[in-house]
């Protein structure tokens, strides 16, 4: 049976995009390159595997896959491993596997938590269990490689994830069992081809850590205008209903004049005052404030 945990954006580590993603990565051995791939629910399948062994069947979960309803159904794995682990969290699929930044990245937060009080430390090789399987677009470009190494110690870093040793290498130098790759051999010749490669190689590592963080950067750009734009649409929406509500009264003559225009005071309080649905206003503040009984 796991231990429920109920994390809010206030009880939620501040971790970063970044350290949530490595996290990932170190734990899965994936090549995740943004929250948004955890859309296919296929990570947390394997999470589930890692917490309590037996509960999902792998076999029936799509690791690469780009259709929608592949994305259900990992998710649908994932639903009875915590119906039979007994795990309390409602899973928003329909959000999920949307692709959307914020809905994945909330529910990611709390797959962290609900990890970190549920793992005892165990050893879990996630690329043989997934049958040797490459995940994450990162994989796919040109010259990644995933590594072979799996967690082989029970401590966890400071993160919550489990720590890799070296794998045992002979007197080579090469892991065990493993050859060098040829794309790492030095060519016939002179010397200075690798070290051109590996200049080469460089320069892209460092092009595409500026690449990630210029897509960093538009994307909280993005939330950031998201935010401006709903705020500005709920204040014209208020100053639209005031100039609606003065059109109406603005003819009001005679005796019902003062009333009328008493409760069209009222009315203009009651939309200045006016909340979005789900806000909440903190203890100690009073409402809008009523007009006098006499002018």
């Amino acid at each position: 049976m796991a231990v429920n945990v109920y994390a809010t954006s206030g009880t939620t580590d501040n971790l970063s995009r970044h350290d949530m993603l490595n996290w990932v990565n170190d734990c899965l051995q994936t090549r995740f390159g943004k929250i948004e791939e955890m859309c296919t629910g296929a990570a947390y399948c394997q999470f589930m595997d890692m917490l309590f062994p037996g509960s999902v069947h792998l076999k029936k979960v799509k690791f690469n896959t780009k259709l929608e309803h592949e994305y259900i159904n990992n998710f649908k794995v994932l639903q009875a491993s915590f119906k039979k682990m007994q795990v309390d969290k409602i899973v928003p699929v329909d959000r999920l596997i949307k692709g959307k930044f914020q809905d994945n990245f909330e529910f990611l937060q709390w797959f962290k938590k609900f990890f970190d009080a549920n793992y005892g430390g165990q050893e879990y090789d996630a690329l043989e269990m997934r049958g040797g399987e490459a995940v994450g677009d990162a994989a796919s470009k040109p010259g990644a490689r995933v590594g072979v190494a799996a967690p082989r110690s029970g401590a966890k870093t400071s993160s919550g994830m489990p720590k890799r040793s070296p794998a045992a290498r002979p007197a080579g130098g090469a892991p065990t069992g493993m050859s060098r790759p040829a794309a790492s051999r030095p060519p016939m010749g002179s010397g200075g081809g690798m070290r051109s490669q590996n200049g080469g190689g460089a320069i892209n590592a460092d092009l595409q850590a500026q690449v990630e963080d210029l897509n960093t950067q538009i994307m909280d750009m993005k939330l950031t205008i998201e935010g401006l734009e709903k705020e500005r649409d709920f204040y014209f929406g208020k100053l639209r209903d005031v100039e609606v509500l003065c059109q109406e009264n603005e003819n009001v003559e005679g005796i019902e004049s003062q009333m009328m225009k008493k409760h069209a005071l009222i009315k203009v309080l009651d939309i200045l005052y006016e909340t979005e649905e789900g806000f909440a206003v903190p203890e100690g503040e009073e409402g809008p404030p009523l007009p006098d009984e006499e002018y």
